[in-house]
């Protein structure tokens, strides 16, 4: 038995009593008058993450997340879908099932995200089918070829339908989509939505009838511009991360916006509505809301400023205490999909071929790029990075198979020196790199290729790397030590002269084409807002 102050978020209560539990669910709640220190309030939800992005497996995400209070989480696995197909998505579910958490994934509706870029395997119509069939799929994950949807393409439509037909949830991605084309999406199924920018835009979609995803991860965050939403559509807003890379898992989770909000002053009940309540309506997920009859999915808090977070419970089961994860570090399988052989320095030479070059403006803390121009620095005839106007050489290599890489030209990474390069590429997680020299380019994207995958820094003598050998995009070391691997990295790339605030996660957007306006794939230079590819020089 365990008593506080129950929050019953479901009712808008709070009061004092005692769950009674007994085989993982609360069977009885006994109400009584005594004065309690502590809250029992439910477990925290993220209602849209892509696991794959803490660079831990399920089972070190979960070791880390029940510590603020995370108790079950609503996954995209497109990330390791993009690597491995199918058998990426039974890796995220069978890993999931070792440790006590609840995972909740979806069947990926782009994969390959685009066909403007190589991916390593294809999720087909077929395939969704044989995913959504199966009951621990929950819905069809965020379609992103917004385009299809509103020009009604065959394979498209056949997903959402059947989507529809198995009676799962369609998640949404539509960054600044607006007037008819975004009532089409939405009136074609599409529920959600996480890429929200302006409050206008949130409105005209909840207007619409969709659910918006407050967001703050690692790449992207827009709570301060959304959270206060959750005054008039508080049933119809979550909160997710989407992105989180392991150093801010250490600090903090879903917990952290639940704190944040409640200390701008607004009101508890409507922000655990947003964190615990309405991912378990919007999904239909088995997790307990301190109803009696639910699954013992609770937290045991101070009190809701502080918010520090003294037990975490799921199905009845301590899994964290005052810090500390209950949950056992387990081993995993590292199955992967790496096959291009190491580059020469001459592969990344680009040879001048118009008086101006495009260049890729990155925008720190977003996924969203701008296109601007510029006069290259020039060396006999070969363009080079210009560390005095910050404009840096990036590539893209296919890791899939042996082909010559992309290459483009970005601005605000700020290197003066050495370069950084990541097997983390969003959505077909190609090897992307950045630096200020052909030499230094080549061996970070070497050192990548030889460990099969991973994240890696050249400067000076230094050559360092954190190998990610499940998919070339997680690791089964323990979350603890791969967080302060990737924050010494990060620190590195910070001393080169980046000043980002996470200079690897922006390199790992540099080639996401669905996102506008202008990104890198393998294949080359991508115009966002036209959807097609365009030249390097002008």
């Amino acid at each position: 038995m365990i008593s506080g102050n129950i929050f019953d978020v479901v009712k808008g209560i709070v009061y004092p009593g005692t769950l009674v539990i007994e085989s993982g669910r609360i069977i009885d709640i006994k109400k009584d008058d005594k004065k309690y220190d502590s809250c029992i309030i439910p477990g925290f939800i993220d209602s849209h993450v892509h696991i794959e992005s803490s660079m831990l497996a399920p089972s070190g995400f979960a070791r880390i997340a029940v510590k603020h209070g995370t108790v079950a989480v609503v996954s995209d696995p497109h990330e390791i879908a993009n690597v491995l197909g199918v058998e990426g998505v039974d890796y995220m579910i069978e890993n999931g099932r070792s440790v006590p958490f609840k995972f909740y994934f979806g069947a990926p509706s782009c994969v390959p995200a685009t066909t403007f870029e190589t991916s390593g395997a294809v999720i087909d119509i077929d395939d969704i089918e044989n995913l959504l069939k199966r009951d621990e799929i929950k819905f069809l994950s965020e379609v992103m070829n917004y385009p299809g949807v509103i020009n009604e393409d065959p394979q498209i439509t056949a997903k959402l339908n059947l989507a529809k037909k198995y009676s799962k949830m369609i998640d949404g991605h539509a960054p600044g989509l607006t007037g008819g084309e975004l009532e089409k999406y939405v009136n074609a199924g599409i529920s959600t939505d996480h890429e929200v920018f302006t409050r206008e835009d949130a409105i005209e979609k909840l207007k619409l009838g969709m659910k918006i995803l407050i967001r703050e991860g690692s790449a992207a965050g827009n709570f301060d511009i959304l959270i206060g939403l959750i005054d008039e559509y508080n049933n119809d807003c979550m909160f997710c991360s989407d992105d989180i890379h392991p150093g801010d898992l250490l600090k903090g989770h879903i917990n952290r916006m639940v704190k944040k909000a409640i200390n701008y002053g607004y009101d508890p009940m409507k922000v655990l509505k947003c964190a615990c309540v309405n991912p378990v309506r919007h999904y239909n997920l088995d997790v307990g809301l301190l109803q009696k009859g639910d699954y013992a999915d609770f937290l045991i808090v101070d009190n809701l400023n502080d918010l520090h977070i003294i037990k975490t419970f799921i199905n009845g089961e301590v899994v964290a205490e005052e810090g500390r994860s209950l949950i056992p570090r387990t081993k995993t399988k590292t199955p992967n999909n790496f096959h291009t052989k190491k580059k020469e320095v001459s592969d990344f030479a680009v040879k001048l071929q118009g008086e101006r070059v495009n260049i890729i403006e990155a925008i720190d803390g977003s996924l969203i790029t701008n296109r601007i121009s510029g006069i290259p620095k020039v060396s006999g005839g070969y363009v080079l990075s210009d560390t005095e106007k910050d404009i840096l050489k990036l590539t893209v290599v296919n890791r899939y198979k042996d082909a010559p890489p992309s290459i483009a030209f970005v601005k605000n990474f700020g290197l003066k020196k050495g370069a950084i390069a990541s097997s983390i590429a969003h959505d077909s997680h190609n090897i992307v790199a950045v630096g200020v020299s052909d030499i230094e380019i080549a061996d970070a994207v070497n050192l990548v290729i030889k460990n099969m995958g991973g994240i890696a820094v050249v400067c000076d003598n230094e050559r360092l790397v954190l190998p990610l050998p499940v998919a070339g995009i997680m690791t089964d070391e323990d979350g603890f030590e791969v967080a302060e691997s990737f924050s010494n990295l990060e620190e590195l790339a910070k001393g080169m002269g980046s000043q980002l605030n996470s200079p690897f996660s922006t390199l790992s957007f540099m080639a996401l084409l669905v996102i506008p306006s202008i990104k890198l794939s393998d294949k080359g230079l991508f115009d966002g807002e036209r959807f097609s590819f365009m030249p390097l020089f002008e």
